[in-house]
Protein backbone atom coordinates (compact mmCIF):
# COMPACT_ATOMS: atom_id res chain seq x y z
CA UNK A 1 0.00 0.00 0.00
CA UNK A 2 1.29 2.94 -1.29
CA UNK A 3 0.54 5.82 1.45
CA UNK A 4 0.88 9.54 0.80
CA UNK A 5 3.12 11.33 3.66
CA UNK A 6 0.97 14.23 5.19
CA UNK A 7 3.51 17.46 6.12
CA UNK A 8 1.75 21.00 7.57
CA UNK A 9 3.82 23.45 6.84
CA UNK A 10 3.46 26.91 9.51
CA UNK A 11 4.84 30.29 6.92
CA UNK A 12 5.69 33.14 9.20
CA UNK A 13 6.03 37.14 7.92
CA UNK A 14 7.85 38.73 11.37
CA UNK A 15 7.34 41.87 12.52
CA UNK A 16 7.30 44.32 15.13
CA UNK A 17 3.68 45.96 14.49
CA UNK A 18 1.89 42.90 12.92
CA UNK A 19 2.59 39.25 12.31
CA UNK A 20 1.42 37.69 9.52
CA UNK A 21 1.18 33.76 9.20
CA UNK A 22 -0.34 30.75 7.61
CA UNK A 23 -0.80 27.50 7.77
CA UNK A 24 -1.12 24.46 4.99
CA UNK A 25 -1.26 21.06 4.89
CA UNK A 26 0.42 19.23 2.03
CA UNK A 27 -0.39 15.68 0.93
CA UNK A 28 1.10 14.18 -2.31
CA UNK A 29 1.10 17.18 -4.80
CA UNK A 30 -2.21 18.43 -2.99
CA UNK A 31 -2.02 21.90 -1.02
CA UNK A 32 -4.47 22.69 0.84
CA UNK A 33 -5.20 25.81 3.61
CA UNK A 34 -5.26 25.06 7.22
CA UNK A 35 -5.20 28.70 8.56
CA UNK A 36 -4.26 32.23 7.87
CA UNK A 37 -4.08 35.18 10.10
CA UNK A 38 -1.96 37.73 11.73
CA UNK A 39 -1.41 39.03 14.94
CA UNK A 40 -1.26 42.63 15.66
CA UNK A 41 0.95 43.66 18.50
CA UNK A 42 -0.11 46.05 21.06
CA UNK A 43 0.85 50.02 19.82
CA UNK A 44 3.12 51.84 22.52
CA UNK A 45 3.55 48.14 24.31
CA UNK A 46 7.22 47.40 24.92
CA UNK A 47 9.55 46.29 22.24
CA UNK A 48 9.93 43.09 25.02
CA UNK A 49 6.18 42.39 25.76
CA UNK A 50 5.94 42.14 21.68
CA UNK A 51 9.22 39.91 21.36
CA UNK A 52 6.96 38.04 24.15
CA UNK A 53 3.68 37.91 22.14
CA UNK A 54 5.16 36.86 18.97
CA UNK A 55 6.64 33.93 20.95
CA UNK A 56 3.91 32.85 23.06
CA UNK A 57 1.57 32.98 19.32
CA UNK A 58 3.84 31.38 17.63
CA UNK A 59 3.97 28.67 20.39
CA UNK A 60 0.36 28.50 20.47
CA UNK A 61 -0.07 28.13 16.40
CA UNK A 62 2.54 25.23 16.94
CA UNK A 63 0.72 23.86 19.61
CA UNK A 64 -2.65 23.67 17.95
CA UNK A 65 -1.63 22.27 13.85
CA UNK A 66 1.90 20.42 14.81
CA UNK A 67 3.70 21.63 11.43
CA UNK A 68 6.49 19.81 10.69
CA UNK A 69 8.18 22.52 9.24
CA UNK A 70 8.66 26.42 9.77
CA UNK A 71 8.65 28.71 6.85
CA UNK A 72 10.04 31.98 7.86
CA UNK A 73 10.34 35.59 5.72
CA UNK A 74 13.77 36.65 5.79
CA UNK A 75 14.37 40.73 7.38
CA UNK A 76 14.95 43.14 4.44
CA UNK A 77 17.62 45.59 4.27
CA UNK A 78 16.18 48.53 5.10
CA UNK A 79 18.05 51.87 5.65
CA UNK A 80 17.16 52.19 8.92
CA UNK A 81 18.97 50.43 11.03
CA UNK A 82 17.05 50.36 14.70
CA UNK A 83 14.35 48.71 12.72
CA UNK A 84 16.37 46.33 10.57
CA UNK A 85 17.30 45.19 14.63
CA UNK A 86 13.83 45.18 15.47
CA UNK A 87 12.40 42.87 12.88
CA UNK A 88 15.41 40.54 13.23
CA UNK A 89 14.35 39.96 16.70
CA UNK A 90 10.90 39.41 15.83
CA UNK A 91 12.17 36.62 13.38
CA UNK A 92 14.33 35.43 15.95
CA UNK A 93 11.61 34.80 18.42
CA UNK A 94 9.43 33.05 16.10
CA UNK A 95 12.46 30.75 15.28
CA UNK A 96 13.04 30.17 19.04
CA UNK A 97 9.54 28.96 19.18
CA UNK A 98 9.66 26.37 16.56
CA UNK A 99 13.56 25.45 17.38
CA UNK A 100 12.12 25.10 21.21
CA UNK A 101 9.22 22.52 19.75
CA UNK A 102 12.36 20.76 17.75
CA UNK A 103 10.42 22.13 14.11
CA UNK A 104 13.05 22.43 11.49
CA UNK A 105 13.14 26.08 9.59
CA UNK A 106 13.80 27.23 6.34
CA UNK A 107 13.95 30.89 5.63
CA UNK A 108 13.58 32.57 2.35
CA UNK A 109 14.32 36.57 1.19
CA UNK A 110 11.18 38.50 0.06
CA UNK A 111 11.95 38.39 -3.33
CA UNK A 112 12.53 34.74 -3.47
CA UNK A 113 8.97 33.91 -2.20
CA UNK A 114 7.12 36.63 -4.34
CA UNK A 115 9.20 35.05 -7.28
CA UNK A 116 7.92 31.54 -6.08
CA UNK A 117 4.55 32.70 -6.26
CA UNK A 118 4.04 34.87 -8.87
CA UNK A 119 6.68 34.08 -11.44
CA UNK A 120 8.21 37.73 -10.67
CA UNK A 121 10.34 38.49 -7.76
CA UNK A 122 9.04 42.39 -7.76
CA UNK A 123 5.13 41.30 -7.66
CA UNK A 124 2.88 43.68 -5.31
CA UNK A 125 1.88 42.09 -2.18
CA UNK A 126 -1.35 42.10 -4.07
CA UNK A 127 -0.45 39.82 -6.57
CA UNK A 128 0.83 38.04 -4.24
CA UNK A 129 -2.43 37.26 -2.24
CA UNK A 130 -4.85 37.20 -5.81
CA UNK A 131 -2.17 34.10 -7.27
CA UNK A 132 -2.38 33.01 -3.64
CA UNK A 133 -6.50 32.71 -4.17
CA UNK A 134 -5.52 30.77 -7.18
CA UNK A 135 -2.95 28.50 -6.07
CA UNK A 136 -5.49 27.39 -3.08
CA UNK A 137 -8.41 27.46 -4.78
CA UNK A 138 -9.89 30.03 -2.29
CA UNK A 139 -12.22 33.28 -1.94
CA UNK A 140 -11.45 33.66 1.73
CA UNK A 141 -8.36 35.19 2.32
CA UNK A 142 -8.17 37.92 4.53
CA UNK A 143 -7.33 41.30 2.90
CA UNK A 144 -4.86 41.68 5.49
CA UNK A 145 -1.84 41.58 3.75
CA UNK A 146 0.91 40.64 6.46
CA UNK A 147 -1.44 37.90 6.85
CA UNK A 148 -1.08 36.88 3.09
CA UNK A 149 2.81 37.08 3.23
CA UNK A 150 2.72 34.29 6.21
CA UNK A 151 1.19 32.21 4.27
CA UNK A 152 2.94 32.99 0.94
CA UNK A 153 5.86 31.40 3.04
CA UNK A 154 4.55 29.02 3.54
CA UNK A 155 3.21 28.35 0.26
CA UNK A 156 6.79 29.12 -1.16
CA UNK A 157 8.56 26.26 1.09
CA UNK A 158 5.81 24.00 -0.24
CA UNK A 159 6.68 24.82 -3.71
CA UNK A 160 10.51 24.69 -3.18
CA UNK A 161 10.62 21.55 -1.69
CA UNK A 162 7.73 19.55 -3.57
CA UNK A 163 9.06 19.93 -6.95
CA UNK A 164 11.98 17.85 -7.58
CA UNK A 165 14.64 20.80 -6.87
CA UNK A 166 15.36 19.61 -3.94
CA UNK A 167 15.70 16.33 -1.62
CA UNK A 168 13.98 17.56 1.82
CA UNK A 169 14.47 21.05 0.98
CA UNK A 170 18.21 20.77 0.77
CA UNK A 171 20.29 20.92 -2.29
CA UNK A 172 24.20 21.83 -1.95
CA UNK A 173 24.90 22.14 -5.92
CA UNK A 174 24.66 20.62 -9.25
CA UNK A 175 26.34 17.04 -8.24
CA UNK A 176 23.56 16.81 -5.54
CA UNK A 177 20.85 18.01 -7.98
CA UNK A 178 21.88 14.82 -10.43
CA UNK A 179 22.41 12.37 -7.65
CA UNK A 180 19.17 13.09 -6.33
CA UNK A 181 17.30 13.05 -9.83
CA UNK A 182 19.01 10.76 -11.91
CA UNK A 183 15.37 9.97 -13.82
CA UNK A 184 15.66 13.91 -14.76
CA UNK A 185 19.19 13.32 -16.62
CA UNK A 186 19.07 12.83 -20.36
CA UNK A 187 22.63 10.95 -21.20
Amino acid sequence: MNKKQQRVILGIDPGTTIMGFGIVSVEGKSIELLEVGSLTLKRGASHGAKLRSIFERTLKLIDDFHPDELAIEAPFFGKNVQSMLKLGRAQGVAIAAAVYRDIPMTEYLPKKIKQSITGSGDASKQQVAAMLESILKTKDLPEDLDATDGLAAAVCHYFQTSNGLSQKGKVSGWASYVKNNPDKIKS
